[in-house]
């Protein structure tokens, strides 16, 4: 079946290379949402193809809809438009044996008709279909004079997108029966932050589409649409070598390294090292053939730059030399779909391997609400996974000594590795303790480590034998008073 671009890359991937031709679409969707701008899409696209195009408007003026086009930058030249006035002028005795609305709607049929006749259009846009469902009255008259555009344009092997801002409610189905396509649009407030918009197809006769809600944005340039990303194995993705730090210590205690291909996650409380331990696997693994991105959701990127580069991590070099690209995201501004998208740009055109975000936290509170975030997280996770990538997740507890609240969200069994930090007291003094949990793709050490950070290097010390009760904040020490860490260690 042949296929026509709709000018959106990410709808024309969700239906397979674009609308079939020769149908008729419903675009549908309360005011607001977009369906103008999708429309002028299509026909911009159209246009570059050669084919002719017309643009039939009924509920905005032609002056209206060229303002539309400018504020993305476009022009509408070569691209045919109808302005149709609503309600055609007639004295009152004009009207005799029929309703004025059914005299006005064979007005304004044969005027759209006529023009269709004269521009031989490919590709047509009726926006909207509010008046036509008014002086139609009542929904017998209305279907058939929609089934009488269908049977028109078909016949000429046009390709027809029409508009419905669900005027008299969203319950109407008569177009969704009549229409090959159906597309629908929402768009979602919040209380703080951008809006966000997602769309989906209802229907898509004789065709495979990728289901279920999809987010877009509108910004200058028209509709950014992110499909749902999709996990497909990819041959010789994966990697044999592990993905090193750069401290043997650290290395040593997760079994020799992460494994690519895998996610890793970092849970502890706050200010326990957690985002200063997966930044030094960032730092330690990036490289020309294996690029590092880091996803900064709490920390500012400056203060992160700051941070790794006074323990000997080099950051400032590596983001310099494209080693590392971060990513500083604004509350408020990314739907999860838009998150995922630039993820995968960055695997996919930067050659990314190693994927830091930081924190899961910070992505829950800085992006709108998400339906289901687990599955998000999870439909990010196995695209990643199968891409070859490895993943660093950093995701904080509530509390600071003793027993830890519940995280905010549960991807213990999402991860392939868990490392685990902790606060703990010894001698009237704070420390760290780090350990691995689980790892599912090697052995690891069993054994809890003293983690110290600074000044100059992340230091991790020698099993801490002597505790009992490390993990529970208040341990008990049976051990020779001393440091457990040597200051003249080896920096």
């Amino acid at each position: 079946m042949e296929q026509a671009s709709t000018g959106i890359a990410g709808l024309d991937e969700l239906t397979g290379g674009g609308f079939p031709t020769r149908r008729l679409y419903l675009i549908e969707g309360v005011p607001g949402t977009g369906k103008t701008t999708l429309a002028l899409q299509f026909l911009l696209a159209a246009k570059a193809r050669g084919e002719r195009t017309l643009y039939v408007t009924l509920s905005e003026t032609a002056e209206e809809l060229a303002s539309v086009a400018e504020s993305h930058g476009w022009s509408l030249d070569g691209i045919e438009t109808q302005q149709l006035d609503a309600a055609p002028k007639r004295v009152a005795e004009e009207y005799t044996l029929y309703h004025p609305a059914e005299v006005e709607l064979a007005d304004l049929t044969k005027t759209v008709l006529q023009r269709a006749d004269r521009v031989g259009p490919a590709c047509v846009v009726i926006d909207s279909l509010s008046e036509l469902r008014l002086l139609a009255r009542d929904p017998l008259r209305y279907r058939r004079q929609v089934l009488g555009l269908k049977e028109f344009f078909a016949s000429r092997g046009a390709t027809v997108l029409i508009l419905d801002d669900h005027a008299m409610g969203a319950d109407d189905l008569q177009l969704r029966s009549i229409a090959h396509g159906v597309v629908s649009l929402e768009h979602l407030p919040f209380e703080f932050g951008r809006a966000r918009r997602r769309l989906r197809i209802v229907k898509m006769r004789g065709m495979q589409v990728i289901e279920g809600f999809h987010d877009f944005v509108i910004r200058r340039g028209g509709l950014t649409v992110f499909p749902q990303l999709i996990a497909e194995t990819q041959a010789g993705a994966h990697r044999d070598e592990p993905i090193r730090s750069g401290l043997p210590e650290l290395d040593a205690l997760i079994g020799g390294g992460l494994s690519w291909g895998t996610t890793t996650l970092f849970v502890g409380p706050a200010g326990v090292g957690k985002s200063t331990v997966a930044a030094q696997y960032l730092c330690g693994a990036a490289n020309p053939g294996s690029k590092a991105a880091i996803f900064l959701f709490d920390e500012r990127l400056k203060t992160f730059v700051a941070r790794c580069d006074a323990l000997g991590m080099r950051a400032t070099e590596r983001i310099e030399s494209g080693h590392i690209i971060p990513q500083q995201i604004d509350p408020g501004v990314t739907s999860p779909g838009e998150f995922a998208h630039r993820v995968r740009r960055l695997v996919d055109e930067e050659g990314v391997r190693l994927i830091g975000i930081d924190t899961l936290n910070g992505y829950l509170n800085a992006i709108p609400p998400a339906d289901a975030p687990i599955v998000r997280m999870h439909e990010l996770i196995s695209f990643l996974n199968e891409c070859g990538v490895g993943t660093l997740i950093v995701l904080a507890q509530h509390g600071t000594i003793g027993a830890m609240m519940p995280t905010p969200v549960d991807l213990s069994y999402l991860a392939d590795a868990i490392v685990l930090f902790r606060f703990f007291e010894q001698r009237g003094q704070i420390c760290r303790a780090i350990s691995v949990v689980k790892k599912r793709t090697s052995g690891h050490e069993t054994a809890i480590r003293e983690l110290r950070i600074g000044p100059t290097r992340v230091h991790v010390g020698q099993s801490l034998s002597a505790f009992h009760g490390v993990l529970t904040g208040v341990p008990h020490y049976t051990g020779q008073p001393g440091p457990l860490v040597r200051d003249d260690a080896r920096e």
